[in-house]
């Protein structure tokens, strides 16, 4: 992660209703037969969002307003709870340990980066996770659970070390599972305020942008 960021939540009530999810680049060219070639300008998915979806009174719009200021607008980047994908499985089921492999051990590496891999069978992405919730980490090694005092994950980063006598031996698969938050800073220098068309019911738009990792 690159510096500027704060280790602060959107305000997760207002969260819940914004709109967005992930976004990605790829070049497309029309060919003279009638066909088409496509390239992907980016390796990963970024997300993207807009928080003034979220936005409900006057009240909401003043914590978003004192956030952003907060924040110096877009200088410092903040944690956002994406209100579909915020855990290492699916919507509405149960974190477990064994949800996403994040590694496999050779007996001497205790380090391994946090990661969720989507897909089906014809391919799959995998997302780096540097920005777990604390306390939300659960991790198993070859499928059996490993007690709290067996590894420590750093909440700013993402990577999880095991303890010097608990280092996964070789071949052992390491698995983990989370809740986590997205990096993201404010994708504008500037919120436009009209009360008057706010009470009419236009919501401004406030824009946020994944921090790649």
């Amino acid at each position: 992660m690159t510096s500027g960021f704060h280790e602060a939540r959107f305000p997760l009530r207002l969260s819940l209703s914004t709109s967005g999810g992930p976004v990605r680049r790829t070049d497309i060219v029309n060919l003279s037969n009638g066909r088409e070639s496509r390239n992907s300008r980016w390796r990963d998915a970024r997300r993207s969002y807009d928080a003034g979806s979220g936005l409900r009174s006057v009240a909401d719009l003043y914590e978003v307003l004192e956030f952003f200021e907060a924040r110096s607008g877009e200088l410092y980047g903040f944690r956002f709870r994406d209100p579909v994908d915020w855990t290492s499985t699916r919507p509405g089921a149960e974190i477990g340990p064994g949800d996403q492999p994040i590694g496999i051990g050779d007996g001497v590496t205790a380090a391994f980066p946090l990661v969720k891999t989507y897909g089906d069978a014809g391919a799959r992405a995998t997302r780096r996770i540097a920005k777990p919730v604390e306390g939300s980490v659960v991790v198993a090694v070859d499928g059996v659970p490993r007690p709290a005092s067996a590894f420590a994950c750093d909440v700013a980063t993402g990577i999880v070390t095991f303890a010097v006598d608990a280092v996964p031996q070789q071949g052992a698969s390491v698995t983990a599972g989370f809740q986590f938050d997205v990096p993201v800073r404010f994708a504008t220098g500037r919120i436009d305020v009209n009360l008057s068309a706010f009470n009419a019911g236009r919501i401004p738009s406030i824009p946020l942008m994944e921090i790649v990792p």
